[in-house]
């Protein structure tokens, strides 16, 4: 069967709904087996597609980024915690704070901080009722140069890294500085995907078509990495970020070896197969990872989509 239609540009064409339509028709069984071999390729390009465009439309990461902390990182915290009534959250790399909407909506005090002060732009508009009865505050400034009581006015009970512990040069240098930012007995969550999953490299933001399709292949040892990202039409900058992004992934057991060092014990922690996130980006539904992978150290990096892990300091 010859499938000319399926070129990239056509998919936008046809449009992402007709095409999962199709898909989910096929599921039915409303289609001949032969039209399965189209609609599995709908499927991969539907997903790959999406994970481009998502990450481009600010107003629709900011809703998935408020129902997933809304329907999974708020009842994952207080089934391991019980929230302070008066509680002051902080999340660290805050972007368009669609997490940190999740919380004001609940009446807790919020502040983000975000180093791209682009992106707090947005935060600014989609948040400016919690702004203006200051409910919520943003600072764009480098979280080394932050004095809490000088720049913030207060310590926090509770702060937030969702999907910016990987991003963070040093780690071992940057958890003890969240001590400062805590007030005693706070807590500190986190939530990140394994260096080692199948697109922990994030190559899926690329806009090239197979170099944000191919799963694992940021693995690549040295400069054979760097090598296929070119050969996949790569340019030097998405380069240079894949290889940024390299340099600072984490796995689960680097993770928890800081967590050690840094003071920080473990309150609770969640594994998933499917990230929560995967919801709205794809349907496809969150999925716990399975016990006995989970207590698989090294292995549970390369096929755990997403962890939660909820800190409280010991100092």
């Amino acid at each position: 069967m010859t499938c000319t239609f399926l070129h990239h540009s056509n998919i936008h064409f046809l449009g992402k709904i007709t095409l999962h339509r199709g898909y989910k028709a096929y599921e039915r069984g409303e289609f001949s087996v032969e039209f399965g071999k189209v609609a599995a390729y709908l499927k991969f390009e539907l997903f790959t597609t999406a994970m481009y465009e998502f990450h481009g439309d600010k107003r629709r990461y900011f809703d998935m980024t408020h129902k997933v902390t809304c329907g999974h990182i708020i009842p994952f915290l207080q089934s391991n915690w019980a929230f302070p009534s008066d509680m002051k959250v902080l999340e660290i790399g805050c972007g368009e704070a669609g997490v940190l909407k999740a919380f004001t909506d609940l009446g807790y005090a919020c502040t983000g901080i975000e180093l791209e002060e682009s992106r707090l732009v947005f935060a600014r508009e989609f948040m400016s009722a919690e702004l203006a009865n200051g409910q919520v505050q943003f600072l764009n400034k480098d979280i080394y140069d932050v004095v809490p009581e000088e720049d913030l006015g207060t310590r926090f009970d509770l702060i937030i890294l969702k999907d910016v512990i990987e991003h963070i040069p040093d780690q071992a240098r940057f958890m003890p500085q969240l001590h400062r930012f805590l007030k005693p007995g706070g807590r500190v969550f986190f939530a990140f995907p394994p260096w080692q999953m199948p697109y922990g490299g994030h190559q899926q933001v690329l806009p090239q078509k197979w170099a944000s399709k191919l799963p694992y292949y940021h693995l690549l040892p040295g400069g054979l990495y760097p090598a296929v990202l070119k050969a996949l039409g790569v340019q030097p900058n998405g380069i240079k970020t894949m290889e940024e992004i390299r340099s600072t992934g984490i796995s689960i057991e680097r993770f928890l070896g800081i967590c050690k060092r840094s003071d920080f014990g473990i309150s609770g922690k969640k594994f998933f197969l499917f990230n929560p996130i995967y919801e709205y980006k794809f349907g496809i539904k969150p999925r716990k990872q399975w016990g006995v992978i989970a207590a698989l150290p090294w292995v549970r990096n390369f096929v755990t989509m997403g962890v939660y892990y909820l800190t409280e300091s010991r100092k």
